[in-house]
């Protein structure tokens, strides 16, 4: 086994005895392991952890979307291809680490105007949370939320201006 520096040796022991990968998964990765008995294995891929921490998200009233301004866009436009937007809705703004036992989360999400962030911070944490350790059996240890913008009602139901000349 190759030796390591130091520092870089502290952080690796730190997220080893969290049982989490150092790098964040998306739909790619690999099926991790999550129960090993006797009479068999049950691996859950990363893209199935995704999924279920979205859905559980969109779950709580206040949330209005998930993902940055970019990822929004770009997963309007894929779920307009025939096949190419199969399932995008429900991992865009979700990453997550999977390892052995124990799971992270990092969501990006658009709150409604008017809503506590705050509380609507806690509700979706606690959601993702039982939802996730639920339905998978994996420990989550963390889940991060950060708000990149707040949606208003305005912004919707407001007609363009007419143009000034024709």
């Amino acid at each position: 086994m190759a030796q390591t520096s130091g520092a870089h040796a502290g952080s690796e022991a730190k997220n080893e005895s969290r049982g989490v990968p150092q790098t964040r998964a998306g739909g790619e990765s690999p099926a991790r392991l999550a129960n090993d008995t006797s009479q068999g294995r049950t691996s859950i891929a990363a893209l199935v952890v995704q999924k279920i921490a979205g859905i559980a998200a969109r779950e709580i009233a206040g949330v209005h979307a998930m993902g940055g301004g970019v990822s929004r866009a770009f997963g309007a436009i894929k779920e307009r291809i025939p096949g190419a937007g199969t399932g995008t809705s429900a991992v865009s703004g979700v990453q997550v680490e999977v390892g052995e036992k124990q799971v992270a989360v990092d969501l990006d999400i658009v709150v409604e105007y008017g809503s506590s962030i705050v509380d609507l911070a806690r509700s979706v944490r606690r959601n993702v949370i039982n939802g996730v350790e639920r339905m998978t059996g994996l420990e989550v240890i963390e889940v991060n939320i950060s708000v990149n913008d707040i949606h208003l009602e305005a912004e919707e139901s407001a007609e363009p201006a007419p143009s000034r000349v024709e």
